[in-house]
């Protein structure tokens, strides 16, 4: 929810106080004095309000592919995810966990412990629990190699252009990319699914500049044995192929046989960090209007 705020530019304050809202869920923000609840309601209400929309560009047929791939990410690759996260990885996020204090250690094992309850419990309702750590894996990983494949070479899902399913698809795959190490969709994502790391660092960038990333996260640690290399990114790692790909507001420069690539650039020579990354402000302004 909150990176669908940030691209459509709109403010918004956050509050950790553990409320939930009448119906016991988050998110749910309040306007005005109105309260919303859901991600879903949260849009529509906002995109009747404030005329803000990230749809406006899409064909019909796009919307609905939208649709049934947010529904995917949102009902069914959620809780492959909260499974990795909280039940099979449970000491490993324990240790992730903010809390201080002389009984920081005993709360972080109570909080960890008590969310994994909830959702061994919640899982069991929706009915994915009740397969096998395996199975839940392999549906995990059917997921996420559908999204691969959906994105394939494009810089957002549906071609050179945010829309809403990006925001969806961007909050359920940054767990895998940054919270997991060492887990089976980490080793997807920044293995065989590269373009998926790919776009999740290309959104990170643009929306969240004082979310700071280290290099070193943009590789997979081969833990086996016997081993202490680490698989990273090619220097393609943030390059889109799509044929927008350089953005007008950049002036194009001369290529010389001295420009040699490095890791900061693809073989062409271009700043994997600049032209892929821009605000893209006409867009913005345009959300605006």
């Amino acid at each position: 929810m909150e990176t669908y705020l940030r691209m459509v530019d709109l403010p918004y304050q956050n509050y950790f106080d553990g409320k939930l809202s009448p119906q016991g869920k988050m998110p749910w923000i309040e306007y005005n004095q109105e309260q919303v609840c859901g991600t879903e309601f949260i849009i529509d209400f906002l995109e009747e309000k404030l005329g803000v929309s990230l749809n406006k560009g899409l064909t019909l047929q796009e919307k609905a592919i939208s649709h049934v791939i947010t529904k995917m990410v949102e009902e069914h690759f959620y809780w492959t995810i909260a499974y990795c996260q909280w039940v099979d990885n449970l000491e490993e996020t324990q240790k992730m966990l903010s809390v201080s204090g002389p009984l920081s250690d005993l709360l972080k094992w109570i909080l960890s412990h008590l969310t994994g309850g909830i959702v061994k419990r919640e899982m069991y309702g929706h009915g994915i629990g009740r397969h096998s750590r395996e199975e839940i894996y392999t549906l995990m990983e059917k997921d996420m190699r559908t999204l691969a494949t959906l994105l394939g070479d494009k810089k957002y899902l549906m071609g050179s252009k945010l829309s809403t399913v990006d925001a969806a698809v961007f909050s359920h795959l940054a767990p895998a990319m940054w919270t997991l190490p060492g887990t089976r969709p980490e080793q997807l994502i920044k293995g065989e699914l590269i373009n998926l790391a790919m776009y999740c660092e290309r959104i990170r960038r643009r929306f969240w500049p004082e979310w700071f990333v280290d290099l070193e996260d943009l590789c997979y640690k081969d833990t086996t044995e016997g081993s202490d290399s680490a698989l990273k990114l090619p220097d393609l790692g943030l390059y889109s192929h799509t044929d927008t790909f350089q953005d007008n507001t950049h002036p194009s420069r001369t290529q010389t046989p001295q420009d040699l690539p490095s890791p900061d650039s693809d073989p062409t020579g271009h700043s994997l960090y600049d032209s892929d990354m821009d605000t893209e402000c006409s867009e913005l302004d345009q959300l605006k209007c």
